[in-house]
């Protein structure tokens, strides 16, 4: 059901209340605005420019006339088989190093609300960088994932991961299966369990190889894999490395799920056309780039009606989302026991490091014997399994205070607060009203390096990206919200986005705002197979 609201001119918002069979409980909040056709103009003239100065600059490196810093061919390895291909470091040559001084940025600090950020300077336009020895201190941190503001050194989570390094030490030195299985282990993954609503869980010591290792595992020749087309590198990476057949949906659109599961259903394999093995669905919670959420009540719709399985990927949303920060299902009011493959990380709400997954017990015991990542991984260092197991029983409310419901709270509160005031001040944002990831556009190469400059300038640390990581026409600043923000400081983060929006031009929006499912996305729709 699509609503016209007045946001000084007439805005169109994607809200579902009471239609499709009222799988909504609250209204779903989530837009695109469209890219102002001089904007879009002047983006592809600006990659136009860069590419041809690079081409330039090429020329010069080949004749001595320029230095190239990369990583070249020597003369007498001419005649091998080369190493570098020239053609795929043009981007990182000529574009990338223009602004390279926006990434890598060392810390020294507890990346909380504020954060110290050592100073360093380049003498050959960002191929290297000097430290300065001088500390940029106090600097709003507006680009971490500490979504709860678990990310601390101080307080009970810091105490209690002190108090088992102690005891426990830092390293476990075996896998689970050896002898590297502790009490503590033990406790996380009932915890967890209990935290989700689900039977079982499971605990692993890297978010990343949770996905990639754990897929693999699930699925194998013979089966479909659906995958949104903006899943995460780690989903992607473990739906290719398990060998069954991939086929990508449109990002959050129903419609192409849907009809690519008739597609599958009706004509079986490829050749053979035997019926699938196995269907599975890889979605995510919150879509890091986009600030999306998932339409998690109709996937889950269409993941009954066509008998697919599902797997839901929460490194997000789990701790930032729903009224007891329990995740995308918790936020729609949805029962665990719908989603089959409930996936998720201790890096962002939680202050730790790690990933989870949590189902059924029998799906537990599988995996426990048939994961690589289970198999050979080392154990997970106990201190951080403490400051997960502190952090989460917070949340819970088991360490007999409100502190995690009030942070889940103060999240929410923030979130609406900072969303609302980039959206009146007139910046393009992409995603969900409630979601703590809000990315500003910025679209023209050269504003990508600029923003981020001028943003540290004014003590605001923020993360800008481009294109491969974005679409070419769709480079933003991402920020990401959080609990431990107060509003003094988002008001003072406010104040400095809209001092660089007038001074870059950066205010685009006309409140023309494109519903999530008309965005115009890349239409092609892939295999991939073992072959």
């Amino acid at each position: 059901m699509i609503k016209c609201s007045h946001l000084h001119s007439c805005a169109f918002q994607v809200q579902h209340g009471t239609c499709n069979g009222g799988l909504y409980s609250r209204p779903f909040k989530e837009s695109f605005e469209e890219t102002p056709m001089l904007v879009a103009v002047f983006t592809y003239l600006g990659y136009g420019i860069l590419t041809i100065f690079g081409y330039l600059r090429d020329f010069l490196r080949d004749w001595k006339i320029e230095k190239c810093h990369i990583a070249r061919e020597r003369e007498e390895q001419k005649d091998f088989v080369p190493l570098y291909q020239d053609f795929e470091n043009f981007y990182t040559r000529n574009l990338y190093m223009r602004i390279r001084d926006n990434w890598n940025r060392p810390i020294c600090s507890v990346p909380g609300a504020k954060v110290d950020i050592v100073e360093r300077v380049s003498h050959n336009y960002n191929w290297t960088f000097d430290y300065t020895g001088k500390v940029v201190k106090e600097v709003i941190n507006m680009g971490s994932y500490n979504y709860l503001g678990f990310a601390e050194n101080t307080g009970p989570c810091a105490e209690a991961a002190a108090e088992v390094t102690m005891k426990y030490g830092v390293g476990v030195s075996s896998t689970r299966q050896e002898m590297g299985n502790c009490s503590r282990h033990e406790e996380l993954e009932k915890l967890v369990a209990r935290f989700l609503g689900v039977e079982s869980a499971m605990a692993f010591g890297m978010g990343f190889a949770t996905n990639s290792m754990n897929i693999p595992a699930l699925a194998g020749k013979g089966c479909l894999i659906l995958s949104d087309e903006l899943n995460h590198a780690s989903l992607v990476l473990g739906a290719r490395l398990s060998g069954s057949t991939i086929r990508v949906f449109k990002h959050n659109n129903m419609q192409s799920l849907e009809k690519l599961l008739k597609e599958a259903i009706a004509h079986g394999q490829p050749r053979s056309r035997r019926p699938w093995k196995k269907i599975l669905i890889l979605v995510e919670g919150i879509y890091s780039m986009e600030g999306s959420i998932v339409r998690l009540p109709e996937v889950i719709a269409l993941k009954k009606k066509y008998k697919a399985y599902l797997y839901l990927d929460e490194a997000h949303s789990i701790g930032a989302l729903g009224p007891r920060g329990r995740g995308v299902v918790d936020y729609f009011g949805l029962d665990p026991n719908d989603v089959d493959v409930m996936m998720g990380t201790f890096t962002k709400s939680f202050g730790a490091a790690g990933g989870y997954i949590g189902g059924r017990k029998e799906l537990m015991d599988y995996l426990r014997t048939h994961s690589h990542s289970a198999v050979y991984a080392t154990s997970m260092s106990l201190p951080v399994v403490e400051q997960i197991i502190t952090s989460m029983k917070c949340i819970v409310g088991e360490d007999g205070t409100t502190v995690g419901r009030d942070r889940v709270q103060q999240l929410a509160a923030n979130t609406t607060y900072f969303r609302k005031h980039l959206q009146d001040m007139g910046f393009i944002i992409y995603g969900n009203h409630d979601s703590p990831v809000v990315p500003l556009m910025l679209y023209m190469p050269a504003k990508i390096g600029a923003f981020g400059r001028e943003m540290l300038q004014r003590n605001i640390a923020v993360v800008v990206v481009g294109f491969p990581a974005t679409p070419i026409i769709e480079s933003r600043a991402r920020f990401c919200v959080s609990a431990a923000h107060t509003k003094a400081m988002l008001d003072t983060a406010l104040g400095a986005i809209s001092e660089v929006g007038d001074l870059l031009q950066l205010k685009y929006s006309r409140h023309r705002i494109v519903p999530s499912l008309d965005r115009a996305f890349d239409e092609t729709t892939y295999e991939e197979t073992e072959e």
